[in-house]
């Protein structure tokens, strides 16, 4: 009899604790009043990541919110790189949030990380001064880092790139900072890079202004297409 009574005994006793549990976490588990972000931003501002945040947590509870998956969904905010979240007593979540850098303009709606992974910039501007580069989808990580191999070459010669274009058919294409237009086409690069330097060190650069095109795309020489000409025909050639 004795033996009996104490196992109803704990039978009650884990019946209470398990009503307690259950009554202090629905305590606990209340509706989000409060939503703290941290970070330091150069390009977004404290009200805009609130905005885009608040429809996240909108329904949340504090004990039930799924964090892992909230972190997923604020990522999908364009101009967030990284995100890690925390509970904070007694009822608020604290965002600690990374923004993207962005390196270049990416296919007009689009900017490029220093990956190259792209992110939408909408609603906020474009920053100044940004490249301007475009390419098949997927090949931001590819267009970039030519970009950067190009750079230095055409500093050389006192000059930098203003856009770069790989085409769908493989062939690249880039604008120099006086506004003319390169065409390097897809192979021989550095060749024809190589002629480009010669031509522009022994005359182009003295001209640089009136040219509209330049076309390396020939086997031995260079095209020169000028302002207020027609335009030449462009070769279907690698």
């Amino acid at each position: 009899m004795k033996k009996r009574n104490a196992w109803l005994g704990l039978i009650l006793l884990a019946l209470l604790l398990g009503a307690g549990g259950r009554a202090l976490w629905l305590w606990l588990d209340r509706p989000i009043e409060r939503v703290s972000i941290r970070g330091e931003w150069e390009y977004v501002s404290a009200d805009y990541l609130r905005t885009q945040l608040a429809p996240l947590v909108q329904e949340a509870t504090w004990l039930s919110a799924d964090l892992g998956e909230l972190r997923q969904r604020a990522l999908r905010i364009g101009w967030l790189s990284e995100v890690r979240i925390s509970r904070e007593w007694p009822n608020a979540l604290v965002f600690e949030l990374v923004e993207q850098t962005p390196v270049a303009r990416w296919n007009d709606d689009f900017l490029l990380n220093p990956q190259g992974e792209s992110f939408a910039f909408a609603p906020l501007a474009v920053p100044q001064g940004l490249p301007d580069l475009a390419g098949p989808t997927g090949s931001g990580e590819e267009v970039l880092t030519y970009y950067r191999r190009l750079t230095p070459h055409f500093q050389g010669l006192s000059l930098s790139l203003s856009q770069l274009r790989l085409e769908p058919r493989g062939a690249w294409r880039l604008q120099l900072s006086n506004g003319a237009w390169v065409m390097l086409g897809r192979r021989q690069h550095e060749i024809r890079l190589a002629r480009l330097s010669a031509s522009w060190q022994r005359e182009l650069a003295q001209v640089g202004d009136h040219i509209r095109y330049i076309d390396l795309r020939y086997p031995n020489g260079v095209a020169v297409a000028w302002h207020g000409e027609s335009d030449f025909a462009e070769e279907d050639e690698e």
